[in-house]
């Protein structure tokens, strides 16, 4: 249930959400005509969210769509908000050319950032959707972690983290953050399965448009935006997100993968408590270490990587290059090398994860609109949802008082 209205609080108090629709399914065959008049056969449905079907797709022709299908088309109702929010990015972002210019003159393999094929409005029953037309992908990464006892193997680990460190310099360069990596948004190519794509752009937010950063700002209003488990000390006091957040997110995520567990996860109901952890253990990275891994050997290149983002300025370009070295240096301290190979225990990996992950989703502001979408309908602003693990806002403050340290009032780094 939505939280209840504040007693006392007025008739400027914010009004709890309306339920968001589902969308109706689909027959396969049904043809969908995008805003560049490009039409897209469905095939059968592989997954919903919370408002949204997800469906195998490929270009109209006579042919069904088979299983081999290599895009996926997202739809919704259009007069809810999250795909909206997802396509301010992929339009400014992640059109194939600019991806490919990119890998070329980086000299990668391949870049792990979706690409936008497009977007369009259908209307059906009297019912107007929104869909927009992707890569098609396979298993999530929650699941393999899941299937793997919840480890990775420490090679693993650190080959994830550097194709990571590439996909964020890219979005980075292009204005935005991600705010919400983690194993459920990571997703393996259908056919390629040691390639990773970080996808869900929900909470992509714009950092920096038309090159000036937002500015250092905490917001009560905002506190705890993301997952949880992983989301940045900035995000957990309300403060927009950066660059630096987006790679401390990554630094506890490659954390869990290889120790199962972090240290916060024992009270994830109560955002203070993990809030005031986080702060006390970026103050003291080693015992961050001590308790990730007791009585075992600790990966110093984590130790390494976690100081050098902890170090950076709310709007301070990060050392990807280094921090791509650091991660080396583990590989190499493994008796191993950068081969681009994930070494999972489990191969299979020919489906799209039928359930998307909840998460808040923040209000688009009026400046961040894109024209290209205001071409296809009015924008709809995207209503706040609690992400997983966010508890309600009626849990009680805990009875330790706040964190002091590095955690506090970061923006001033630079």
């Amino acid at each position: 249930m939505p939280p209840k209205k504040a007693a006392g609080s007025g008739s400027g108090a914010r009004k709890a959400p309306a339920k968001r629709k589902l969308a109706e399914e689909f027959p396969p065959g049904e043809v969908l005509t995008d805003s560049a008049k490009r039409q897209w056969k469905l095939g059968p449905p592989i997954g919903q969210g919370g408002f949204g079907r997800l469906y195998l797709a490929a270009e109209n022709s006579s042919i069904n769509v088979g299983p081999d299908a290599p895009y996926v088309i997202k739809v919704e109702p259009s007069d809810n908000g999250p795909l909206f929010s997802e396509l301010k990015f992929y339009m400014r972002a992640a059109k194939p050319e600019m991806i490919q210019k990119w890998i070329t003159s980086n000299k990668l393999d391949y870049l792990g950032v979706p690409r936008y094929w497009g977007s369009g409005l259908h209307e059906k029953n009297g019912n107007n959707y929104r869909f927009m037309v992707m890569d098609r992908f396979g298993k999530d990464l929650q699941k393999i972690f899941e299937d793997s006892g919840k480890q990775f193997p420490h090679k693993t680990v650190l080959q994830l983290g550097l194709r990571l460190i590439d996909v964020l310099e890219y979005i980075h360069e292009h204005e935005y953050v991600h705010g919400d990596i983690k194993a459920s948004n990571l997703l393996l190519h259908h056919k390629h399965p040691d390639q990773v794509f970080l996808v869900d752009y929900g909470l992509a937010y714009r950092y920096c448009p038309d090159g000036v950063h937002k500015e250092y700002k905490e917001d009560p209003r905002k506190c705890h935006n993301g997952t949880i488990e992983f989301t940045s000390v900035d995000a957990h006091k309300g403060v927009s997100p950066s660059r630096r957040g987006d790679l401390e997110i990554l630094g506890y995520c490659m954390i869990q993968w290889l120790c199962g567990k972090l240290p916060w996860e024992d009270n994830l109901m109560d955002p203070n408590y993990v809030t005031n952890s986080k702060i006390r253990y970026c103050d003291e990275i080693p015992s961050l270490m001590d308790s990730c891994f007791p009585g075992k050997k600790k990966p110093g290149e984590m130790s390494k990587y976690m100081n050098a983002v902890l170090q950076l300025g709310y709007d301070a370009k990060p050392p990807y290059k280094k921090l791509r070295d650091i991660l080396l240096q583990g590989l190499k301290a493994l008796g191993s090398k950068d081969d681009g190979k994930l070494d999972f225990p489990s191969s299979q990996n020919g489906h799209v994860p039928a359930k998307e992950r909840k998460r808040k989703l923040p209000k688009p502001s009026e400046d961040e609109v894109e024209d290209e979408v205001e071409e296809e309908s009015s924008p709809v602003v995207a209503k706040k949802k609690q992400p997983r693990g966010r508890p309600p806002k009626s849990v009680a403050a805990p009875s330790e008082p706040p964190a002091k340290g590095r955690g506090r009032g970061r923006g001033q780094k630079k």
